[in-house]
């Protein structure tokens, strides 16, 4: 069976890169790209894909929400992260979103394809150096116990963080409404929920919070 995959890079060279080694793989599929999360979401929802290869760190909605949504809408779709970034807050964020897969961008392709087949299988694949670090969170939390840190993901609902990444890439709140089909007064609403929950004042100290937090890295 052919495995039909989207991939959601915002570059376009490592798009057309790894379309043109996985369309070389006999079993499986590249059937769209996605240059952002709101892009990935969108195309999930038209193709109905076996698997998605998708970066973190998007424009407009990033990997983590786009994650969460795919799985709402498509829930027999995979995700598979490819990311830059080896760090645990992002895996963290990907896998409780609902990704199969955390994978490094500096993977050989063939432990790429490996992964691919694996989550396409129903297993979970973590590369070498991520599953060190997420078993060593793990650990750690399990040996300090205590009460969760408040983050972005416990604190803020869905479409505010997806408000706050957008005020954090300098959006206005008119371009930020139009992009989320909704009124001006309901994003200068969720804006001021965003000041008030974090106790923040300034667009400076949002994007310094979205940074953070992991919801932008502003160089996507």
């Amino acid at each position: 069976m052919t495995i039909k995959l989207i991939l959601a890079d915002d570059h376009q060279v490592i798009l057309e890169g790894l379309r043109n080694l996985i369309n070389q793989e006999v079993d499986m599929e590249v059937v769209a790209e996605a240059r952002d999360g709101r892009e990935a979401v969108a195309l999930c929802r038209e193709h109905r894909p076996d698997l998605v290869v998708m970066d973190v760190a998007m424009p407009h909605l990033n990997g983590i929400e786009a994650c969460r949504q795919i799985m709402a809408e498509a829930p027999g779709c995979r995700v598979l992260a490819l990311s830059m970034h080896a760090d645990k807050q992002y895996a963290a964020g990907m896998l409780g979103a609902g990704a199969s897969g955390y994978l490094l961008k500096d993977c050989a392709f063939d432990e790429l394809a490996e992964a691919i087949r694996t989550i396409a299988a129903g297993r979970t694949y973590l590369s070498d150096e991520m599953a060190g670090i997420v078993v060593k969170d793990y650990v750690q939390r399990l040996t300090e116990p205590g009460p969760d840190p408040a983050n972005a993901f416990s604190v803020l609902t869905s479409r505010e963080r997806e408000v706050l990444q957008l005020v954090a890439e300098g959006h206005t709140t008119k371009q930020i409404a139009s992009m989320l089909h909704v009124s001006v007064k309901t994003i200068e609403s969720h804006r001021q929920n965003l000041m008030d929950k974090l106790e923040i004042r300034s667009v400076a100290e949002l994007t310094k919070y979205a940074v953070r937090e992991g919801l932008t890295s502003l160089d996507a």
